[in-house]
């Protein structure tokens, strides 16, 4: 039998389409299963129809000529190969586990998670069967980060099990030092947190399995429905592959989104916090010292954003991914768009009333990379117009030093996050020459020329007037000093999605903003995908340092994340992310950036129509007619 031809199209069973080099059929025996797709194929084989039947009599068939699954990727036995792992390399032979790997390697498995080679992740039990290099992934990557997240949610859940059997958990969104979660109709008390924090413990402790096993789907729909998890029926239901993989614990099932740990013992430091009339925080291992949980900061503003956002969720109907899709499939988007939309405009209106009550001078609006601030900023000075006041905006980009001119960091590389990019000293100049009424010449910044344009636009506040000013640094006090506080007024924002996939699997903010970038970026500044992704984690790294210190020092904050918006993220960014090949090396960002938007049908392009010109949402996609005279 010759080998799979990776040109020649083959049937993909999951989308009933024609697919062309799949990355699972590289190098693969003639006859074989792809898990990836997954897809049949071999010499003779003709293209299968799409049921469900003639897939399983395929797998059946292959399966009696004796293949086993752990060397259907092999095209003999005992063939080696070779394979790196740190400053190490060696001729393995095919199949071996990673765990495997990394001793015959003699790399220190200490920390490790995973791996990643190429595209892939493998857990620690997986096999590998390709040549090339292993990357560890430990609570230093990103990928690494989320596992042991995943991982030890699960923990908590099959604890919370234990103790408080058949107690329905949501998992919701991110807090300080982890992430916070509820438990609908049960007030736990502080006495059943600690009970569940032992029990998690003790799990680790013994250092069991995560049993992963391949489940049908009919199977998963069947027990999730008998444990009265609704919302995993729903969301499962939408699938169209046959199969998937599920993770057991202490007779509890599981299906995660991604990568697991193979034993609780690699998941031994985390903590419980509770909250009361709220929930419990799970605290998960501290960012520079991974060896202890981070700690709990009590971020009050943080959470009452939040609040909000869920009542707004009570009001739209709307708490996982499935609502939204239903809402589409009814008929009922445009609708759902003009909700939320108004909920911003009320909530915009509201904190433009207690600027005007305080007599504020000057409103500084700060926010991380993609959360809106320049359309919020806009949009706010249309409501101080409103009550009478007449807003004069200033954007904090145009104060950036000339790039040449910015200090490097030790390793030689600009951090282009740092308040050290802005003319600070001529920022407070200009402030302060505004307050006292006189005349000053705003800077414009070109960001194609990297530098500031000669001359400036005059500008002067007369009275009555109020200054908003936007940008990543306005909440940052070196802006500010010098100025009596009592006339000033902060405003936070972000996009604080409270949409989750299921009641155990968020959607996280972060994820969202990156989402909105690469499409804005795409739109606006020719910048592909894939040099967006590789910039994020330094601008997150950035935005950990100056911004968010800061977020407490708001006066109010505003989400402005949009319940609708992320149909309409994967209507522009889909194609762009499925065209990373997984040689890239941000191809699995991307991979888990497409895991999410699979799960929300794309938008008719009529109902885009639907969206207004003044949306936060049209600062990513085009559209946005605000700053227009």
């Amino acid at each position: 039998m010759g080998k799979h031809d990776p040109k020649k199209k083959t049937f993909n069973y999951k989308s009933s389409s024609m697919v062309e080099d799949c990355e699972g059929v590289k190098g693969a025996t003639a006859d074989f299963v792809c898990f990836h797709c997954p897809l049949v194929a071999s010499a003779e084989a003709k293209p299968l129809r799409n049921t469900r039947k003639q897939y399983e009599n395929a797998r059946n068939s292959i399966a009696r000529k004796g293949v086993q699954r752990q060397r259907l990727w092999r095209n003999e036995v005992n063939q080696r190969m070779l394979i790196a792992c740190e400053d190490k390399k060696m001729e393995l032979e095919q199949g071996m586990t990673v765990e495997q790997c990394l001793i015959k390697l003699g790399v220190s498995r200490e920390g490790v998670l995973a791996v990643q080679q190429g595209g892939r992740v493998l857990e620690m039990n997986a096999p590998v069967t390709q040549p090339g290099l292993l990357h560890l992934l430990t609570m230093h990557t990103e990928e690494g980060r989320r596992i042991y997240e995943r991982s030890v949610r699960f923990l908590l859940l099959a604890a919370t099990n234990r103790v408080l059997p058949g107690q329905r958990v949501r998992i919701e969104y991110s807090v300080s030092g982890g992430v916070l979660l509820r438990m609908p109709g049960h007030a736990i008390t502080e006495e059943e947190t600690r009970t569940i924090a032992r029990q998690m413990h003790a799990f680790a402790a013994q250092n069991l399995p995560f049993e992963k096993k391949e489940w049908t789907l009919d199977d998963a729909i069947a027990y999730f429905d008998a444990q009265g998890q609704a919302d995993k029926v729903v969301l499962l239901s939408r699938r169209t592959t046959p199969f998937f993989h599920m993770y057991g614990l202490d007779g509890m099932w599981e299906y995660f989104y991604g990568a697991m740990a193979t034993r609780t013992g690699m998941t031994q430091v985390f903590e419980l916090t509770w909250l009361p009339d709220r929930g419990i925080v799970l605290r998960l291992p501290a960012a520079n010292h991974p060896e202890k949980a981070a700690p709990y900061v009590h971020r009050a503003g943080h959470l009452a954003v939040f609040d909000q956002s869920t009542r707004w969720c009570a009001l739209l109907g709307v708490n996982n991914a499935a609502d939204v899709a239903e809402m589409m499939e009814g008929h009922r988007f445009r609708h759902f768009i003009r909700l939320n939309e108004a909920l911003h405009d009320k909530a915009i209106a509201d904190i433009a009333a207690d600027i005007a009550i305080q007599h504020k001078k000057i409103v500084l609006v700060a926010g991380p990379s993609s959360s809106g601030k320049t359309t919020f900023a806009q949009r706010l000075a249309l409501h101080l117009n409103v009550i009478g006041l007449q807003p004069l905006v200033i954007s904090l980009d145009n104060y950036y030093l000339d790039r040449d001119s910015i200090p490097l960091q030790e390793d030689g590389t600009l951090d282009l996050e740092a308040i050290s990019t802005l003319d600070v000293p001529l920022f407070r100049q200009h402030l302060a020459e505004l307050l006292d009424g006189r005349e000053v010449l705003l800077p414009t910044f070109s960001f194609k020329l990297g530098k500031r344009n000669p001359g400036g636009t005059p500008v002067r506040l007369r009275e009555g007037q109020v200054m908003v000013i936007e940008g990543i640094h306005g909440l940052n006090p070196a802006l500010s000093e010098g100025l009596h506080t009592e006339a000033i007024y902060r405003v936070f924002v972000s996009a604080l999605t409270c949409l989750n996939l299921d009641d155990h699997n968020r959607i996280r903010t972060t994820d969202v903003r990156l989402l909105r970038r690469i499409v804005r970026d795409m739109q606006f500044r020719a910048t592909p995908p894939n040099n967006t992704l590789s910039m994020w984690p330094s601008v997150r790294h950035g935005e950990e340092t100056w911004i968010f210190p800061y977020q407490e020092n708001a006066d109010r904050m505003f989400n402005t994340a949009l319940h609708y918006e992320l149909p309409v993220l994967r209507h522009y960014a889909y194609d762009l992310l499925k065209a990373i090949p997984p040689e890239n090396e941000n191809y699995l960002a991307a991979r888990r950036l497409i895991k999410t938007l699979n799960y929300f049908p794309d938008i008719d392009e009529g109902v885009l129509a639907e969206i207004p010109p003044l949306s936060l949402l049209r600062e990513f996609i085009g559209g946005c007619t605000i700053e227009e005279a």
